[in-house]
């Protein structure tokens, strides 16, 4: 039997006319795992949900196992033992963790009713292999975003998939997670699964993978050993270019209080939060997951309810009761959940772009031209990869998503800024262009506030530093003192509080 497990030849998609994949012919071998990358837009999600089942091609042909076979639909893809877990979560959550991964499947006893327990049991099987403590019956909106990539991880591997598609799977993982899972994707292969694996984090590719496949702009650029590819190297082929430092010089704030918080509690999730916010400072929020970070955020813009603690711009203590609050407070939010709070994927890109900000082109009816010229300007800053303007957003690469939800958190002009997680899922080029982006409304005046999990970011872009842990700010480290080894140490409890 050959070693090659399925086969594309000539794979080809277009979309009005466009063409997102041309020409792609590659051979996947059984028990390997295949790196796929390239920057937003270069075609990697529209190749794997062609080998998903999700989108047919235009033109080309699948084989599997020397066969020719279609793939028209997502369940012709489970049947051939093809499992894709999704860039954006796939889960209900109103329904249970093995509600989920069972949906559709469900264990039924020989009378035909359903097997709850036996479901239940299986799924604590599932997640104990993946080394998570998660509850079973668990509802999922419960769960942290950490949580609900395991749970998605966990639904795939209820089959028995001969491949296994990744996309971004490690994204809002820690690095314990991320160490957990690469464990287990190495014991998928030693049973001869084979696994693509989509990730922008380059180290990660260089670290599990077999091999790695660049795309640029739809087209196949090289299929090497992952021995063979430096990281810089692979970075080079993605972008065409040499890239250049990756983060701009620091900027510490000119010293006078933005933003300030005290004591901000709210029971069982953050207690006794206390920081101050400088005017054009970024300043980051690390931590490891459910720490707190998003919370803490979650809370000033009064998504959570403080049962104490004050929040005050200057000298004027708001008062926050929702979201919209938030924005007319002069506050802008970019979501760590894309998908799930930052964008609405059935609205086009201009309606995305002022879905938060939309009274500003009411005069008293909707101004169409100037919504149209506002993200024209913001899909030329953020060099958005769209068909058009029209294009609704499911049909945008997961990074081209990000850059329209960063565009609408900043169309309301705020004053102060949250990103949660803002490079995530976004490729190496795009990153600088954000961090140069951040840096440059910090030299405007406007205070960001930069919550991440990468400590690469972190230390990259942040001159002050909070470390959470359990809920509270363990630590704060500053200056020359902001390093991996500093903020570690308090968001371990090496240092601070215990």
């Amino acid at each position: 039997m050959t070693d090659v497990l399925l086969r594309t030849e000539a794979i080809t998609k277009e979309f009005s006319s466009v063409r997102v994949l041309d020409g792609i012919s590659i051979e996947i071998r059984r028990g390997e795992i295949l790196g796929i990358i390239g920057e937003n837009g270069a075609g990697k999600s529209t190749f794997i949900k062609i080998l998903s089942g999700i989108y047919t091609p235009t033109r080309g042909k699948v084989f599997l196992d020397e066969k020719e076979i279609a793939l028209r639909r997502h369940a012709d893809a489970k049947r051939a033992g093809i499992s894709l877990i999704p860039q954006e979560f796939n889960l209900i959550g109103d329904l249970n963790v093995y509600e989920n991964i069972f949906l559709g499947n469900e264990l039924r006893r020989a009378s035909g009713l359903l097997d709850k327990k036996a479901m239940i049991r299986r799924t604590g099987e599932l997640l104990a292999g993946l080394e998570v403590q998660i509850d079973p019956e668990a509802k999922i909106q419960s769960l942290s975003v950490a949580q609900r990539q395991m749970v998605e991880i966990a639904k795939a591997l209820a089959y028995d998939s001969r491949l296994l598609i990744m996309d971004e799977p490690t994204t809002v993982l820690t690095k314990r997670e991320i160490d957990l899972l690469f464990q287990r994707m190495r014991g998928l292969k030693e049973r001869g699964v084979t696994i693509v694996f989509i990730s922008h984090k380059l180290r990660e590719v260089k670290e599990i993978c077999d091999r790695v496949m660049v795309l640029r702009d739809g087209a196949f650029i090289c299929l090497e050993e992952a021995g063979a590819l430096p990281i810089d190297e692979m970075a080079r082929r993605m972008v065409g270019r040499e890239l250049s430092q990756v983060f701009p010089a620091k900027r510490a704030g000119d010293g006078q209080v933005a933003l300030r918080v005290e004591g901000l509690t709210v029971p069982g999730v953050i207690e006794d939060v206390s920081f101050e916010l400088r005017a054009g400072e970024i300043l980051g929020f690390a931590g490891l997951g459910g720490s707190g970070r998003t919370e803490v955020a979650e809370t000033i813009l009064g998504i959570r309810k403080p049962s104490r603690g004050r929040i005050l711009a200057g000298e004027q203590r708001l008062e926050i009761r929702g979201p919209g609050d938030a924005v007319r407070a002069g506050i802008g939010y970019l979501s760590e959940d894309r998908q799930g709070s930052g964008i609405l994927t059935a609205f086009d890109v201009v309606k995305n772009i002022t879905l938060v900000s939309l009274k500003r082109y009411l005069h008293p009816l909707i101004d169409r031209h100037r919504e149209q010229e506002a993200a024209e300007r913001y899909v030329d800053r953020f060099s958005i990869r769209a068909p058009s303007l029209e294009t609704r957003l499911e049909f945008l690469s997961g990074g081209n998503q990000q850059k329209v939800s960063l565009a609408k958190s900043i169309d309301s002009e705020p004053r102060i800024l949250i990103v949660d997680e803002p490079t995530r899922g976004v490729d190496v080029s795009a990153k600088q262009d954000i961090y140069r982006f951040v840096h440059e409304l910090a030299d405007k005046g406007i205070s960001c506030i930069f919550i991440s999990s990468e400590l690469e970011e972190i230390i990259g872009m942040c001159s002050r530093v909070l470390v959470m842990k359990g809920g509270r700010v363990a630590g704060q480290v500053e200056g020359e003192r902001v390093s991996e080894e500093e903020i570690m140490y308090f968001a371990t409890g090496v240092k601070g509080i215990v």
